[in-house]
C-alpha cells in the first residue's frame, strides 16, 4: 500500500486528480450559502434561514481544515516553479488565515445561536460579508494556480521534469 502513495502519476499526484478543489468547494458554497441565508434571514425575519447557516457554517470550519491539509499536500508534490511561487505561498497564507476567521465566526455564530436565536447583530452580518469577499479572493487566487500557471497540469508537470520550467 505504501508503494501505491510513493507513485506518482502524469499529474504528479498518487491519486488520480487533486482532492483539495473538490473539498475546497464545499467550503465554498457552504460560506456563501450560509451568509445568502443570514441576508434573506434578517430581512425576512424567518429564523429558520439562521439555523441553516448555522449548520452550513458548521461543516464549512470542519472542511476547510481537510481542504488544507489536501492543499498543503498538493503544493508540496507540485513542485512550484519561481514564476508561481508567490501565488502558491499567498493562497497558501489566506488559506490558513481563512481557517481562523472561519472557526471565529462559527464560535461567534454559535454564542448568538446560544444567546439568542431570534436576532443576528449586523456586525456579525458584516463579518461574514468580509468573510465572504475574501473567500472570492482566494477563489481567484485558486483559479489563478490552476488555469494561468497550470499546476499538476500533464504539460506543467512534464515541463517541470524536463527542466524547462524552474
Amino acid at each position: 500500500m505504501i508503494t501505491y502513495f510513493l507513485l506518482l502519476n502524469d499529474h504528479n499526484l498518487p491519486y488520480p486528480d487533486t482532492i483539495h478543489p473538490i473539498v475546497v468547494h464545499f467550503v465554498i458554497a457552504m460560506v456563501i450559502f450560509a451568509f445568502i441565508c443570514d441576508i434573506i434571514g434578517y430581512f425576512s425575519r424567518n429564523i429558520r434561514l439562521y439555523e441553516v447557516s448555522w449548520w452550513n457554517m458548521f461543516f464549512a470550519t470542519i472542511a476547510i481544515f481537510i481542504a488544507i491539509v489536501f492543499g498543503q499536500y498538493e503544493a508540496g508534490l507540485a513542485q512550484p516553479y519561481a514564476a508561481v511561487k508567490p501565488v502558491l505561498n499567498l493562497h497558501t497564507l489566506i488559506g490558513w488565515s481563512l481557517s481562523g476567521v472561519i472557526a471565529t465566526l462559527t464560535g461567534w455564530r454559535y454564542v448568538i445561536r446560544l444567546r439568542s436565536s431570534h436576532k443576528l447583530p449586523i456586525a456579525y452580518l458584516g463579518m461574514a460579508l468580509i468573510l465572504v469577499i475574501l473567500v472570492s479572493f482566494q477563489v481567484y487566487l485558486g483559479d489563478e494556480l490552476v488555469w494561468v500557471y497550470g499546476l499538476h497540469t500533464v504539460p506543467i508537470v512534464e515541463a517541470v521534469k524536463e527542466g524547462i520550467l524552474q
